[in-house]
C-alpha cells in the first residue's frame, strides 16, 4: 500500500521578535483582544506569548532570542493577517478608542478560503497587522 504524502494540519504558533515585550503584550491584548500567556519551557525558561483562538504568538526580545531562532530575527519584519467575525466598523471604533491609527482600509483582498475586506494597522514594532472579514 502506498504511503500518504506528509501534509501540515494547522499553525500552532509563530514567533515575533520584538524590541519591547511589555509594550507588545499591551498592544496585542488591548487593541487586538489577545490573551497574555506566560509559560515555562521544559528546560525551565519563562516565556511570554499571546493567545487567540487555537493559535499563539511567542514573543522573543531582540538580542535575547531563544534558540533555535530565525536566521535574521528583526522587529518590524512581519506582515500578519487576522480573521474576525466582528464588523470592521466595530473594529475601527475600537481601534480609535485605543488610539491606534488605521493605515489603510477598508479594502478588498483575497484570502485563503474566500474574499476578504481588510483594514491595516501597525503594532509597536511597525509590523503590518491586517484585520479581515471573510465574505
Amino acid at each position: 500500500m502506498p504511503q500518504a504524502e506528509p501534509t501540515v494540519k494547522s499553525l500552532d504558533h509563530l514567533v515575533l521578535t520584538v524590541a519591547d515585550i511589555a509594550q507588545n503584550t499591551r498592544f496585542y491584548a488591548t487593541a487586538m483582544g489577545m490573551t497574555l500567556h506566560q509559560f515555562t519551557t521544559p528546560d525551565g525558561e519563562i516565556r511570554q506569548a499571546l493567545r487567540f483562538g487555537n493559535t499563539k504568538i511567542n514573543l522573543h526580545r531582540q538580542g535575547a532570542e531563544f534558540e533555535p531562532k530565525a536566521a535574521r530575527p528583526t522587529p518590524g519584519s512581519a506582515d500578519l493577517c487576522f480573521l474576525t467575525d466582528l464588523p470592521l466598523a466595530d473594529w475601527m471604533t475600537h481601534l480609535d478608542r485605543c488610539s491606534v491609527p488605521i493605515e489603510q482600509g477598508p479594502v478588498a483582498r483575497t484570502g485563503t478560503m474566500s474574499p476578504l475586506t481588510s483594514i491595516y494597522i501597525r503594532d509597536p514594532d511597525r509590523n503590518l497587522v491586517e484585520i479581515a472579514v471573510e465574505h
